[in-house]
C-alpha cells in the first residue's frame, strides 16, 4: 500500500490489497515463520518512516502507514472485508488470539479497537508487510513479527521535523513534543504499555548512529528477509 489515500478511495487501495492477498495465497501457503510483519515505532523526526518505505521497497513487502492501518479500523465496511480473507480457521485463531490479549493486558476494548485488532491481525496472518505506528508491536502474535523501534537525539529529530516541513525550529520542537505526546497517550491508553521501553520491541536503531541504508540491512538480516 504505497499510494497516496488522496489519490483513490481506502475501499479501492484495500479491494487492491485483497486482490493481491488472494493471488499470493493460490501461489503458496501463508507462513508466519517466513515471512513475518515488520512493525515500527518511531520517535517523531527519527527517519522510521523513510526506513519503513525502504524496507518495504527492497524486500517486496506490502507497507501500511499509520494513517492507512487508522482509517481501516475506523471504517466498519472496510475491517469486515479484510477480515473476509481469512478462512473460518484464521478467524477462530484471531479471535482466540484477542481475547487472549485482552485478558492478559487487562484491556478494555472500545469498538475502535477491537477493529484494530483485526485489521492488524489479518495482515498478520497474511505476512510480507510492514507496519507503521498504531500500536502493531502490541498487536500481533509473537511469531508473526519483529518489532522495531527508531530514535533519535532531540536535535537530529527537531532538524528533520524543520526540514520537511520548512517550519522554525521552534515550531519543529512544539510539533515533535505534540506528535510525540499523542502516540504515548494512545499506546498508553489502548495497550496500558509505556511505547518507549525497549523490551518492547527485539531492535532498537539509533538514527544518529546507523544510516537509512544500514539500518534496512539490519533489519533484513536480523528479521531473517529475503526479497519477494
Amino acid at each position: 500500500m504505497k499510494m497516496s489515500t488522496k489519490a483513490r478511495s481506502i475501499e479501492k487501495i484495500v479491494e487492491e490489497q485483497i486482490q493481491k492477498w488472494n493471488v499470493t495465497r493460490r501461489k503458496k501457503e501463508i507462513d508466519e515463520s517466513v515471512y513475518p510483519v515488520v512493525t515500527i515505532s518511531r520517535e517523531p523526526g527519527s527517519g522510521g518512516r523513510i526506513i519503513a518505505e525502504s524496507l518495504a521497497e527492497k524486500f517486496n513487502l506490502d507497507l501500511f502507514h499509520q494513517g492507512m492501518i487508522h482509517r481501516m479500523a475506523e471504517s466498519t465496511k472496510v475491517s469486515k472485508q479484510v477480515l473476509e480473507t481469512l478462512d473460518e480457521k484464521g478467524l477462530n485463531v484471531l479471535d482466540n488470539w484477542i481475547a487472549s490479549l485482552v485478558d492478559s493486558k487487562h484491556l478494555w476494548p472500545d469498538q475502535y479497537l477491537k477493529h484494530l485488532m483485526k485489521v492488524v491481525l489479518t495482515i498478520g496472518k497474511h505476512g510480507r508487510a510492514v507496519i507503521v505506528g498504531r500500536g502493531a508491536n502490541f498487536i500481533l502474535t509473537p511469531e508473526s513479527r519483529f518489532r522495531i523501534r527508531v530514535i533519535a537525539q532531540i536535535e537530529t529529530r527537531i532538524g528533520n521535523i524543520s526540514r520537511d516541513y520548512d517550519v522554525s525550529a521552534k515550531k519543529a520542537k512544539r510539533r515533535m513534543i505534540k506528535t510525540e505526546s499523542d502516540r504515548r497517550a494512545f499506546i498508553r491508553k489502548y495497550f496500558n504499555s509505556d511505547i518507549g521501553e525497549s523490551v518492547n520491541y527485539d531492535l532498537v536503531i539509533n538514527t544518529d548512529a546507523v544510516s537509512v541504508e544500514n539500518a534496512v540491512e539490519a533489519i533484513g538480516s536480523a528479521a531473517g528477509l529475503k526479497p519477494g
